[in-house]
């Protein structure tokens, strides 16, 4: 155990230096404006470095995340139906799928499906 943590503090302490060695001689003495602002493929960095978008493309872009990842957790399920008792097995795939489209019917009746208004 003793030889564990006196390897551990060693790695440590050679990382540390050798981390503060890097940072120190990397330092430039010279710095140029124009190279220390950020590129920006062509656009003039003087200008709002922000643009609007879509709330719209946002919304669906979020919802369309939740559902793919729900459809993750919907591929193991199938897997699973070897190993457990079928009527558990049908009663937890039954109620995670009816979450699901009362999730989906929300999201419709609320109108966040439709692209345009």
């Amino acid at each position: 155990m003793n030889f564990i943590m006196i390897v551990g503090m060693v790695l440590i302490t050679i990382t540390s230096i050798i981390m503060l060695l890097a940072s120190l001689l990397s330092k430039k003495s010279i710095i140029d404006r124009e190279k220390s602002s950020p590129f920006e493929c062509g656009f003039d960095p003087f200008n709002k470095s922000r643009i609007p978008f879509s709330l719209r493309f946002f919304l669906i872009a979020v919802i369309f995340l939740i559902f793919d990842v729900e459809i993750a957790i919907l591929l193991p399920i199938i897997e699973s139906l070897g190993s457990s008792k079928i009527t558990s097995w049908s009663l937890v795939t039954i109620i995670f799928i009816v979450i699901l489209l009362v999730g989906l019917y929300h999201e419709w009746n609320q109108g966040a499906l439709e692209w345009s208004t």
